[in-house]
């Protein structure tokens, strides 16, 4: 079986994705109508997993919640909270429930968070969880010889940060997640294409892995100036910061922004990310501004 997000990816398609973030409670009706928004825009659609270290409802719920609507997901699947036992029930609990697109991450550091004094575990981190993807994937079980009722089917991206001060350790680590199984990558916000364009071509090209470069939708000069403050690695540019704040609608003015580095970066690499927080209604608007077309049925 393969996914929509993978037909794309493989078959050299422009791949589309955007996220959404599980509520902060038990009840995921806003959630689930934020990501209807997408529907017939993006090939599948990213459900954060304890992101910036903050309690949510389960990623893998939400996921279950969109295939039953009729959206395609990717669930994200952090290694801080889950020893080596529950990562590995997620893997076979998602697959069996018919969610195959997956995002293998480390996670936030719990001391990023609102609950600061919570026991990290940590056991694994993104590459150890890819490898146990790949694993289970050839049908192997991690104690005994083989999986009793054969392989998974789990199509496994990676994250990396095109702008990462460490060039030299961003290289090191996006060749681990390759040589782990990493079959895509979706980039952390991206605000300088030199930057991607490097990252493209001196380290994603030659492993030919599939680049989704992300595109973060800023509502204001405020929200902007907020995610440099708080955000590790943001560099949203002074003079994005001026424009959002000389403009008459703000929220309008970020919607063109995010437009514009859709359509530079689909230039540039295979797809983009696109992350609206609280503001995914506004997903369809970035697409149509950059001239992608939705997709076909």
């Amino acid at each position: 079986m393969t996914t929509a997000l993978q037909r794309a990816i493989e078959s050299g398609q422009q791949a589309m994705t955007a996220e959404v973030m599980p509520p902060r409670g038990g009840d995921p009706s806003h959630t689930l109508a934020m990501a209807d928004h997408l529907k017939g825009r993006v090939h599948a659609v990213n459900v954060t997993d304890g992101s910036r270290a903050v309690m949510r409802m389960s990623s893998l719920a939400v996921c279950r919640l969109l295939l039953d609507r009729g959206l395609e997901p990717v669930l994200q699947l952090a290694c801080r909270d889950r020893n080596r036992l529950a990562l590995q029930a997620d893997l076979l609990g998602a697959h069996a429930l018919g969610i195959h697109n997956l995002l293998c991450l480390t996670g936030d550091p719990v001391r990023a968070g609102d609950q600061a004094d919570a026991r990290p575990v940590n056991e694994f981190e993104s590459v150890k969880l890819l490898r146990q993807v790949t694993a289970f994937n050839q049908g192997k079980d991690p104690v005994k010889a083989d999986l009793p009722d054969g392989a998974t089917q789990l199509f496994a991206g990676c994250a990396a940060d095109p702008q990462s001060r460490s060039w030299s350790g961003l290289q090191r680590r996006l060749h681990r997640k390759h040589e782990a199984g990493a079959r895509f990558v979706q980039t952390q916000m991206v605000m300088d294409p030199s930057a991607l364009e490097r990252f493209q071509v001196e380290l994603a090209e030659p492993l030919n892995l599939p680049v989704l470069a992300g595109v973060f939708l800023l509502k204001s000069a405020k929200n902007a100036r907020f995610i440099n403050r708080v955000v590790p690695g943001a560099c949203i540019p002074e003079d994005l910061i001026l424009r959002l704040e000389s403009a008459d609608n703000p929220a309008m003015e970020g919607v063109a922004i995010a437009a514009e580095q859709v359509k530079r970066y689909l230039g540039i690499v295979q797809g983009v990310h696109l992350m609206a927080i609280k503001a995914e209604e506004r997903i369809p608007l970035v697409l149509d501004q950059a001239g992608v077309n939705q997709l076909a049925a």
